[in-house]
This record gives C-alpha cells, structure tokens and sequence, in this order.
C-alpha cells in the first residue's frame, strides 16, 4: 500500500445565524451642545467665622405670614381711629418743643461707675512708711511714675527716697514690682514727664536740686542735675514743669519753684549740666498795688512759692500759689528787676502783676483750664476749690470740698466743666460744674484709713484714666466712667456763663 500527498478542495458553510443577527443590527450617533467652561478666582485679606445658637422652645411658633390678610383685630383698629387725630396733634407739638434742646444722645455703652482698674506700690517704700508725692503720665499715656516721701514728719532733708515706673501695658505687669526704680538721696517732692519724649522724667527735690532722668537708659538714668550751688534753690521744690515754647526746640529746658520765692528756667547742657537760663523771683515789697501781703521787714522779704500752671492761650502768662494764701498772676516777659539780695549769676526779674483774694492758709495746687483762657482753679488748706477769672479778683465760686486740706486739683482734659481734686480725708472727688456748682458729683474713698492723697493726674492720652497716689504708699489707677469723659453739647456755653457770672 503507497501514500501520497493529496491537497483537496475546502468546503464552507454559511452562517444563517450570523446572517440573520447582522440584519437585526444599526449603528447610530448622536452629541450633545458644546460645553462652556469659566476660570474664576477671589482673594480676602481675612477671613472670620462667627455663630450663635438659642434653645428651641418646642410651645414657639412662628406667625404664617400667609395668613396675614386673614387676621383681624377690630379692637385695635377702633382704637387707633379714635386716637389719630390726638396723636397727630402731639407729635406736632414735640416736634416744634426745646425742651431736649441741646441733649447729647451716645450710641457707645455706658460705663455703670469709676472703678479701680490697678492699686500699685513698691513693697520697700511702704515698709519706710514713705508716702506718694507725685504722680505723672508719660507722653503715650501707657507709662506712670511716681516719687516717695516722706510728707509728714522726720527731717526730710537726709531721707532718701525712690521715683518708681510701671508701664501698664507691658506684658507680665506686676502692681507690686514697678519696672524701674531710681533711688535718690533726698525726699523726692514733684515729678514730670516729658510732653513728647516718652522716656524723660524731670524731679524737685526738698534740698533744692532738680534732676533729669531717662529711663531708657539701664546703666545710668541720670541725665542731667542743677546741682548745689549759688543758682540752685535754697529751699524744698514743689514743682518742676518742661518748657517746649524755646527758640531752640532741641534744647530741653525745665522750670522749678521753690518755697524760697523763685522761679527758674533750667537748661540742659551736654554735659549733663542743668544751667540756668532764666530766672523770676518773689519779693513782698514788689507785689502789686492790691495786694494785701505783708510788705513790712527787710527789704528783700522773699514769697515762697508751692506751685505754678502756665496759661494754655498765651505761655507769657502763668499764675503761682503762695504760702500766705495768695494767687499771682505774673507775666515771664517782665524786665522789671528783683529787689533781692538772694545770689544769682543771672538777674532775676519780678513777675507778678495783680493778686487774687486769698485761701485761708497755704495754696498746694493750682490749674489753669485748658478749654478757657480766663478761668483757673486752686486747692489749699481751708479744703476748698476756689475757681477764678483772671479778670476780677474774687472767686466765681468757693465749694468747700474738705474739712482738712485739699493737696491737688486738676482739670478734666476732655470734659470742660469737670475737674478732680485730692482730699486730706482720702478721697478722690470729682466735680461736674454741669451739674452743681457746690457739690461734687462723686467721692471715692481712696484710703480706709483717713490717709490723705496727696497727688492726682489726669492721663491725656488715654482720657478714661486718672491716677492718684496717697498717704499709704499706693498709687491707685482709676477707670472713670462715660460721664466725665464725654463732653455734653452746650459743655462750652455753660463754661462762657461761668467765666462771666
């Protein structure tokens, strides 16, 4: 048997199936409308979240307001008909009334009282049983500083003191750990801070220097000193005040009175040398014609001074208290000189030009208003506020706001009728002219053991502050409330009246 390769034919076989399901099927398209797209982008400098949340009270409901057409109140409606014509009438007839005229409406949110925001002291000047003898606010209002004494007894001439400086608003505040503490070999008497210069204190002390100290300086803060010598005081300085009104505004200069009768101008040097630059001194024989000082004795019978307040409309003019009671209205453009033998390297001049009625004892403080060039205020031992014009000689008005001493009165830098004054009893009283013209409108009680206070500044910069400092050693930081601090509408009529009366 052979085998041979044999190719045969292919046999197919259609699909009927196929056949019959491509038959069945179609193709089909469709699309849809062109797609739009838009890039958009915003930006915020901040962003905040807030939210709140009430109880549901499930017996609430809310009024379909749908349903309004369909309510009806025939009571109501009866009645406001019948009332219309009385109502027109009197609202006509208020809106016509003056009766609110000159009614100052705040929108703020009223501070209910005065309350104590601080009570500062510095822990080893109360153990010498020192007492405050000044206080004064630097040029940001943040910054308080304060002198120690000793005010009542002990020979004021070897103790030695402290100035003591809290900023408010420093992180870490401590009442009790003042920021800086100078130590100073004499009882320090008056204090201020510099207007614009934030960092610069000027001091009077009882053995008669004035001294300058920059805080900013950690190593050595004394800056600058008068020194003793021929043109320093001879007597305790109750006040020192910074001149800005210089023909070289760089120049600092400071002025201090002294119960040895005069007033001087000091320059600082770049040596650290306060010089002196001018000089003004109070002689009995040279007081004016109606004056009722005492001009008999030496020729060359000093005046002492305890304070002085420079006018705010014109900085020739100033006005001094003396310890016989007395206030001068004296003149630094005088060339007048001083019949006095007390020695000088410079010619002092005599400055006073007209006296006012007295107090019935020594004068310790003394304001001019900053809202009217006329009008000052003073504070002394008979316990009451004498508010002057310097037109006439006798007070406008004479509230007894003590039965002891008044040591220091202020006037309110944003209120024109408002001022403050500092008790012999402890207190902190606040006096509204608006309001009564004999009384004033509140008394805190600083002390709870009758110790006097002694000091008090108003804070210029942050005009809700007040500062006082008392016989304990405290220096208490008052928050006062929108009542003396917001002035009313006709605040500067009333004051016209008052200078005018």
């Amino acid at each position: 048997m052979n085998f041979v390769d044999e190719v045969a034919d292919v046999v197919s076989v259609e699909s009927e199936w196929r056949k019959s399901q491509g038959a069945r099927s179609d193709s089909k398209s469709c699309q849809t409308r062109p797609l739009c797209s838009v890039d958009s982008c915003v930006q915020v400098r901040g962003a905040s979240e807030a939210g709140t949340q009430t109880e549901c009270r499930q017996e609430q409901r809310a009024l379909d307001l749908h349903l309004a057409p369909l309510l009806d109140y025939p009571d109501v409606g009866k009645f406001l008909k019948r009332v219309e014509d009385d109502m027109i009438r009197e609202l006509k007839r208020s809106w016509s009334s003056r009766a609110f005229h000159g009614f100052h409406v705040t929108r703020e949110e009223q501070i209910p009282q005065v309350s104590c925001l601080h009570s500062l002291q510095y822990p080893d000047a109360v153990a010498e049983n020192l007492q405050v003898s000044s206080v004064t606010w630097n040029a940001t209002g943040s910054v308080i500083a304060c002198s120690y004494g000793r005010l009542g007894d002990g020979d004021w001439s070897t103790e030695k003191s402290h100035v003591c400086t809290w900023n408010l608003d420093r992180r870490g505040f401590d009442p009790n750990h003042p920021d800086v503490v100078l130590d100073v070999p004499s009882s320090v008497m008056c204090l201020a801070f510099h207007p614009s210069r934030p960092s610069l204190i000027a001091g009077g002390l009882f053995n008669g220097e004035v001294l300058v100290w920059d805080t900013s300086r950690t190593d050595d803060p004394l800056i600058g000193r008068t020194g003793l010598s021929i043109d320093s005081h001879m007597d305790a300085v109750y006040q020192v005040r910074w001149l800005q009104e210089v023909p070289q505004p760089q120049r600092l200069q400071v002025l201090s009175v002294s119960s040895d009768g005069k007033i001087l101008v000091w320059q600082m040097e770049k040596d650290g040398r306060l010089a002196l630059q001018n000089g003004f001194a109070l002689v009995a024989q040279q007081m004016p014609s109606n004056s009722k000082i005492s001009k008999h004795g030496r020729a060359d019978t000093a005046v002492g001074v305890t304070c002085l307040s420079p006018s705010h409309f014109d900085p020739s003019i100033f006005v001094v208290g003396v310890e016989g009671g007395y206030l001068l209205k004296c003149s630094s453009a005088v060339q007048t000189a001083a019949l006095t033998n007390m020695a000088s390297s410079i010619p002092l001049k005599a400055p006073a030009q007209f006296t006012f009625s007295p107090h019935g004892g020594p004068v310790y403080s003394v304001d001019c208003s900053p809202f009217h060039r006329n009008l000052f205020l003073s504070a002394g031992t008979d316990g009451r506020a004498h508010l002057y014009s310097m037109l006439q000689e006798t007070p406008l008005t004479s509230p007894q706001l003590s039965q002891k001493y008044l040591f220091s009165i202020r006037w309110s830098p944003v209120r024109p009728l408002v001022f403050a004054a500092a008790s012999g009893e402890g207190d902190v009283l606040l006096f509204d002219f608006g309001k009564s013209s004999q009384k004033p409108s509140l008394s805190i009680k600083q002390t709870s053991n009758e110790k006097p206070v002694h000091c008090l500044e108003f804070n210029r910069a942050q005009t809700q502050l007040l500062a006082s400092g008392d016989g304990t050693g405290a220096v208490k930081i008052w928050q006062l409330s929108t009542d003396f601090t917001e002035q009313g509408a006709r605040e500067m009529d009333v004051l016209d009246e008052l200078a005018t009366d």
